[in-house]
């Protein structure tokens, strides 16, 4: 028999690949990357952030404080179980890593502040000190207040130890005087036999 297959045929199934194309890929490939990496770098002047200040509201971890609650996984964020913060959109589920969360740099930079802190001049410390001195409560604490506390909380112990002594010595009374009214006749009782059967003690 003679063989069917022609001399110039390719039955070998073997890929074969142009050189010079996946060559001129690869360096347009580089200089979409090098273009690239020459945007990111000029993007122009970095973004100025005001200093951080005080918080003017209070953060609020008490309000579902002991409250059952039935989670689902298709609940929005804001009903999920755990602190949400509005502002980033995400939620913390404990009250430590939201306070983590509140004063960290993310959530800082999106309200538009550096983590750095402005410098007080003198006068804003002497401003300061006469807004707490005037916030100051006039019966605070010292240390005489200490001593009279001690010494009012002793004489009251020993008004109520005082009460206590009394009122034992007021029932051995009673429980006295019912002994002696519900004691028989001594001439009934050695009647009976029952003669020797108290005790002598009063």
């Amino acid at each position: 028999m003679a063989d069917n297959n022609p001399a110039g045929v390719d039955n070998t199934f073997r890929r074969k690949f142009d050189r010079e194309e996946y060559l001129e890929r690869a360096r347009e490939r580089e200089r979409e990357e090098a273009d690239d990496r020459s945007k990111s770098k000029a993007k122009g002047p970095p973004v100025q952030r005001k200093p951080l200040k005080h918080r003017d509201y209070v953060v609020d971890l008490e309000s579902r404080l002991g409250k059952t609650q039935v989670v689902t996984p298709i609940a929005p964020l804001s009903q999920q179980a755990g602190y949400y913060c509005s502002v980033c959109e995400c939620v913390v589920k404990d009250s430590a890593n939201y306070l983590d969360h509140i004063n960290g740099k993310k959530h800082q930079r999106a309200l538009g502040m550096s983590m750095r802190v402005e410098r007080a001049s003198l006068d804003q410390v002497r401003e300061r000190f006469e807004l707490l001195k005037k916030r100051k409560v006039p019966g605070s604490f010292s240390e005489q207040d200490l001593d009279e506390r001690i010494i009012k909380q002793q004489e009251e112990e020993e008004e109520r130890r005082r009460q206590r002594r009394e009122k034992k010595k007021e029932k051995k009374k009673e429980k006295a005087a019912v002994e002696e009214e519900t004691e028989m006749d001594p001439d009934i009782a050695a009647m009976m036999g029952f003669g020797s059967f108290h005790s002598s003690k009063k």
